[in-house]
């Protein structure tokens, strides 16, 4: 079988070395592209299978190199990676076609897992909507809860019922209620910092 294909496109050279090594001894063709430009250029040259995707980037913004590329290359699957994870950010990268939402830092096992899920799962069907969907809830609940203390006092006194705005089967709004880390990193990610600081308060 081929290697699959991936595009790293990331202007931090120590994160797109460090991507480009992890991912060449996990078995991927990979290339690295520093600026938009240059990964919409290699994308003019050969085919990939994946895009992970940086959006602060130099001239051309990694969010309409996603838009370019999935005119184009709508087979092209795109997990975007980024150390601004806002949920209204998230939003419009999932909008645009990107199968996955990783915020920095993240570890060598959460972007390698990333990679086989959406590689494995490249057919958007259902329920892999479905799953993205929870996932970006999820981050705009923690988010949100660590920056709004009128939102976090809802959480407290009302518990789940305070959630009933976001797109969360009862499940999730249950565990995210009552600060249980173990369901969230198991189904969603582990958490930054800021997201931390929800769960670590509830506990």
């Amino acid at each position: 079988m081929e290697k699959p294909n991936i595009l790293v496109m990331e202007d931090d050279q120590t994160i797109s070395a460090a991507l480009d090594m992890i991912l060449t001894e996990a078995g991927y063709d990979v290339d690295v592209a520093e600026t938009g430009e240059a990964a919409l250029e290699l994308f003019n040259q050969k085919q990939f299978n994946l895009l992970i995707a940086d959006l602060k980037l130099p001239g051309i913004g990694g969010m309409e190199v996603i838009r370019q590329i999935k005119e184009k290359k709508v087979k092209t699957q795109v997990i975007v990676i980024t150390g601004v994870g806002t949920q209204p950010i998230a939003e419009e990268a999932l909008a645009l076609g990107a199968h996955e939402f990783l915020p920095k830092p993240f570890t060598d096992d959460q972007i390698k897992k990333a990679i086989d899920d959406v590689l494995k799962h490249h057919d958007a069907g259902p329920f892999q909507l479905f799953t993205l969907i929870q996932k970006r809830e999820v981050l705009g609940v923690l988010s949100r809860a660590a920056d709004d203390e009128d939102f976090w006092n809802d959480l407290m006194e009302l518990g789940s019922k305070a959630l009933d705005k976001y797109q969360l089967i009862g499940d999730a709004k249950g565990d995210i209620a009552s600060g249980d880390l173990k369901w969230i990193n198991e189904n969603v990610w582990e958490l930054n910092q800021k997201q931390l600081e929800f769960i670590f308060k509830r506990l």
